[in-house]
Formats: C-alpha cells, sequence, structure tokens
C-alpha cells in the first residue's frame, strides 16, 4: 500500500480586484492554485486564496513576492499562513463517494456504483487516490465534452494526456478511438492513480504513463508525434509550454486547453498562436474555459 504524500498549503486573502495578480503569482510556485469568495453576499468581500507545493515553502521569499505584487497593485501585503497537510489522500478522499457524473457520452462513476452502468455509454470508473479529476469540474467537463465533439468527426492514433491528474481524460481517449494514449503527470501519485484507473477500466494496454515535468520526457518524445493532445493544467503553465506542445502536435493535429478561467484565455490563445496554431473553438462552463487549437 503506497504512503501518502506530504503537501504544503499557501493560504492568502484578498480584494477582488487583486484575485488574478496574487494566482498568477503562486501559480510559478505551485502544482496546484484555486480562489473562492469568502462571503458572496458581500459584492466588494475578500477572496482565499490556496496554492498547493510539494516542497516545503521559503515564507520569506513568499512574503516578498506577496509584498511586490501588494505594491504594484497599490494594496498592503496579504498575510500568508503556510500549513503542512496531514499525510493522507487530501485531495481524493471524497472521491469514492463522488456521485455518478455523465458528460455527453461519458459516464464517470466510483467503483462502489452499485449495478451496471447505463447501456450506451463510455462508463469511466474511478477509484480514490490523490490526483486531481473526477468529471464534476468545469475545466475537466469541458475536456470532455470537447472530446465527445471530436468523435463525432475525427478518428485519432496516438494521443497525448499532458497533466493526466486521475486519468480520467487518458481513460477516455482510450475508451473512444481505441487507440494508445500517453499520459503524464509531475505528480508521481497522480501517475500511481492513473496507472491503477486503467487497469480497473480494462485499458492498461493502451495507457502508458511517465512522471516528467512537462513535455521532458525521453516517453512523451518517443511516442510523439501525437495527433490529439489534451492539457488540462493551469494558464501559466500552458503558456511556458507552448512551444513544446506545438513541436510534439502532428501537422493537421489538435491541442485540447483547459484549467483556466476565461479572463485568462487570450494569453493562452496568444502563447499558442505564437508558434503557428490556430483557435479551433472556445468552450466556457462556469467561467472556466476550454480551447481547442489545430495545427
Amino acid at each position: 500500500m503506497p504512503t501518502a504524500t506530504f503537501i504544503w498549503r499557501i493560504e492568502l486573502k484578498v480584494p477582488a480586484g487583486a484575485v488574478a495578480a496574487f494566482e498568477e503569482t503562486l501559480e510559478f510556485h505551485c502544482l496546484a492554485v484555486s480562489a473562492l469568495m469568502e462571503n458572496a453576499d458581500e459584492e466588494d468581500g475578500l477572496w482565499r486564496i490556496e496554492g498547493y507545493t510539494g516542497a516545503e515553502p521559503d515564507k520569506e521569499a513568499f512574503a516578498k513576492r506577496f509584498a511586490k505584487t501588494a505594491e504594484r497593485l497599490g494594496i498592503t501585503p496579504p498575510k500568508a499562513t503556510f500549513q503542512l497537510v496531514a499525510p493522507r489522500d487530501w485531495v481524493a478522499e471524497n472521491l469514492a463517494d463522488f456521485p455518478p457524473v455523465r458528460v455527453k457520452r461519458y459516464f464517470i462513476h466510483g467503483s462502489h456504483l452499485p449495478g451496471t452502468p447505463p447501456t450506451g455509454l463510455i462508463a469511466l470508473k474511478l477509484d480514490s487516490g490523490a490526483a486531481f479529476g473526477s468529471g464534476e469540474h468545469a475545466s475537466t467537463a469541458g475536456c470532455l465534452m470537447v472530446l465527445d465533439g471530436l468523435a463525432k468527426s475525427r478518428r485519432f492514433r496516438n494521443l497525448l494526456d499532458m497533466g493526466c491528474g486521475s486519468g480520467i481524460l487518458a481513460l477516455a481517449m482510450a475508451k473512444t478511438w481505441g487507440a494508445p494514449v500517453m499520459a503524464c503527470d509531475i505528480d508521481d501519485e497522480a501517475v500511481r492513480v492513473t496507472r491503477k484507473n486503467a487497469r480497473n477500466n480494462g485499458a492498461g494496454p493502451l495507457i502508458k504513463t511517465t512522471c516528467a515535468p512537462g513535455y521532458h520526457s525521453p516517453a512523451v518524445k518517443r511516442a510523439g508525434p501525437y495527433d490529439l493532445i489534451v492539457a488540462n493544467i493551469l494558464a501559466r503553465p500552458l503558456c511556458r509550454m507552448a512551444g513544446d506542445a506545438a513541436g510534439h502536435l502532428q501537422k493537421g493535429g489538435i491541442l485540447v486547453l483547459s484549467g483556466l478561467l476565461e479572463r485568462d484565455g487570450p494569453r493562452v490563445i496568444a502563447a499558442h498562436q505564437a508558434f503557428g496554431l490556430h483557435l479551433a473553438r472556445r468552450l466556457t462552463i462556469d467561467g472556466w474555459q476550454t480551447i481547442v487549437m489545430r495545427r
């Protein structure tokens, strides 16, 4: 039984107008960043921003970054708290109990679901594990909706799930097209969960996994180029990896980008257009955007 991983949570509260700037400050140093309004009844209330990182944060360095961002915005620097989260499956303790979710042709459910999934749908069974992606989040749902649309008119033969999380999108691609999928994540726990979910869905032979920082992986390079790449990550890393994504995409291939807020869409699109990719579609769900680019 694998041991769960310690992880640090960085938390701060900022005014609504400062959320984007502080999210960007954290994104460069964290594996995941989230923002939540503290009080929906207050129009100008504070927002709580949380960043998660596997490395112990340098508190003094973070304080300086926050002070610099606050100075640029003309506000008082927020006080940050740093907490080491207990070694448990902190993200997905509830995953085993999440309700079944249907997104177009995909039926996502936990292993606890009694009976059999509805006929005529592609069932994706997810077991608990410390990895993101159950289909409930708008960014994951957006990717699944795009995959459903592509399946109506395209046939893909070599696919990549960059930032695989729980492996839900790798599973969807493998079961939709019956083609090999490379699933890559910087988090070894995500890779372990993806591998487990692939076996449990009978897709083990189709899904190969690797733990690596982005496209800088010998396994990712050997398996490419790809005719379909899905990257459900964050806006800033997507921009940084735009050149690598374009370089691993076949001519005529499709790149699906998600994990970004609608306001970040223009800069993510521009970053990829700089490497010769063209915008094909944008899909927005609850303020989260999924972008489809074509080479």
